[in-house]
């Protein structure tokens, strides 16, 4: 940790099946000075998924006493659930110079833009499918929604690739090892 130097806030954001969590893994193995912030939600964890690791798990009530107590830098409703960031976590890390990836969807990257200022540095990237037909095949093979969710996952992606001009950099992930190098290509 450098103390001397301001941590960046590295912001990723893809539609639902784009690989950003894969991404978002293999680029923190890779940068063992870089953490992870991890996001509180109200959704139940998936198969593997570990408290504390992947996700905070908690109750809806739980949640919006936090978002009341002005606990989360970012927060947002997801197909029915809630997600939010630590504010706390994030600036004590940046305080000390470390590099902060927030894995968040493109409602958490408008509060962020709103809230950005010169103690708070950001590197924004938006993680775009091929196409919508590989995005709906990612879906299909993850086989953890139903044919009507895969549905209402891809009209919101299509919402969210709308917003993709808010970010500095867009990536398509034709390939994860292609789009792990470019992200760090990016970030360095």
């Amino acid at each position: 940790m450098n103390k001397s130097k301001q941590g960046r806030l590295i912001v990723i954001s893809a539609p639902s099946g784009c690989g950003k969590t894969t991404i978002v893994d293999r680029l923190l193995a890779q940068n063992q000075s870089w953490v992870r912030s991890v996001s509180y939600t109200t959704r139940p964890p998936r198969t593997g998924e570990a408290n504390g690791r992947d996700y905070f798990f908690m109750s809806a009530e739980e949640f919006e006493l936090k978002q009341r107590q002005d606990f989360f830098l970012e927060s947002a409703k997801v197909f029915s659930h809630f997600y939010g960031t630590s504010r706390a976590f994030v600036a004590d890390c940046l305080a000390q110079g470390r590099d902060v990836i927030l894995a968040i969807d493109v409602q958490g990257m408008k509060q962020l833009c709103a809230k950005k200022d010169a103690s708070m540095p950001m590197t924004s990237i938006f993680i775009m499918p091929p196409s919508l037909e590989a995005l709906k095949s990612r879906l299909e093979k993850r086989q953890t929604e139903t044919k009507k969710e895969i549905g209402k996952r891809l009209k919101i992606a299509e919402e969210e690739m709308a917003a993709r001009s808010r970010y500095d950099h867009v990536v398509v992930n034709q390939d994860i090892n292609q789009a792990v190098r470019e992200i760090e290509d990016l970030i360095k």
